[in-house]
């Protein structure tokens, strides 16, 4: 059986096991695929795993030996599943493999923008605590997590993990998401009840047509004046210009973001030049952990494919 997988750069392969994948037939690794050889790297591929290059309806007419396709992350919206099935190819996706993950990224931002470790370590080592008369100093004033309110928008299994932690942390917790979450641990209220009442917001969301940019100017003027705002589920959730608009206002009081409108970053975005704006490389999920996940998980999604049982399926 023949196993191609089109972006192994983005997993970076060569730190993981990959005997889950090598068990199960010959393995063809490609950094990265131009979208014009996508259809050649199809030809003659009993399985073809990616992560972010698309597969469309036209790249996929010509695989006519293909059995399944694997998607290497939760997210399956660079496949036409629509036109998979109807050439009755199984799409198999790899949900929770970073639910703990995501969810330290999300304290790792929130508690840089309350306790300012980074900008205190940099300020220290140009001399301001040595020139101190005090034994003790800071520049900005540390915020206790203990007692503030919490808002998760998006109270799935990431969601529902933040607010675990944060209430170890002595946090209150709301949680809002179009439907309902039995198993959600916080008070689930609407929007705009959550947006008044929290100081820190962090979305869990997915992205669809219906919530592209709803954090935005109108959204954001609900909230409390320098409350938080953290993104580690999509750039298209916020209007990245008016989260700047915001942060440079103060407005809000800081923005940590794992995820851009664009990605790579690009040059212009206005979060680049915007005050307390944290910004990591779309890699809350990437702990060597949670990729291995994806791999054990990908084997194990093919076996099932191949047994007739499909696992993971998302058409």
């Amino acid at each position: 059986m023949q196993i191609v997988v089109l972006d192994a750069k983005t997993l970076k392969v060569e730190e993981l096991e990959l005997a889950p994948w090598r068990a199960l037939g010959t393995l063809s690794l490609y950094d990265r695929t131009d979208p014009v050889l996508v259809p050649q790297r199809l030809r003659g591929a009993d399985v073809v795993l990616t992560n972010k290059v698309r597969l469309t309806a036209e790249a996929l007419k010509g695989a006519s030996s293909l059995k399944m396709i694997g998607v290497l992350a939760t997210g399956y919206d660079v496949v036409d599943t629509k036109a998979a099935r109807a050439l009755g190819i199984p799409v198999c996706n790899v949900p929770g493999y970073a639910t703990g993950s995501v969810t330290e990224s999300v304290f790792a931002f929130l508690l840089e923008m309350t306790r300012r470790t980074a900008l205190t370590t940099g300020r220290i080592r140009q001399g301001a605590w040595t020139a101190c008369p005090e034994f003790c100093w800071w520049e900005r004033t540390p915020l206790a997590l203990e007692g503030r309110t919490l808002g998760i928008v998006g109270c799935g299994a990431i969601g529902s993990r933040v607010a675990a932690v944060a209430k170890a942390f002595g946090m209150e917790v709301l949680g809002y998401s179009r439907r309902r979450h039995p198993d959600f641990p916080g008070t689930q209220t609407s929007l705009e009840k959550l947006l008044a009442a929290s100081d820190v917001v962090s979305l869990h969301c997915p992205a669809t047509e219906e919530n592209v940019r709803f954090m935005n100017a109108e959204t954001i003027a609900k909230m409390k004046d320098g409350a938080l705002l953290i993104n580690t589920a999509r750039g298209s959730l916020v209007e990245e210009e008016d989260v700047a608009a915001a942060l440079a206002s103060g407005k809000l009081g800081g923005y940590g973001a794992d995820v851009v409108s664009r990605e790579p970053i690009d040059i212009h975005n206005p979060l680049l030049k915007a005050p307390n704006c944290y910004l990591t490389g779309h890699s809350a999920w990437a702990t060597v952990e949670g990729r291995q996940r994806i791999v054990d998980v990908t084997g194990e999604n093919i076996r099932a494919c191949l047994a007739g049982q499909p696992q993971n399926l998302v058409n």
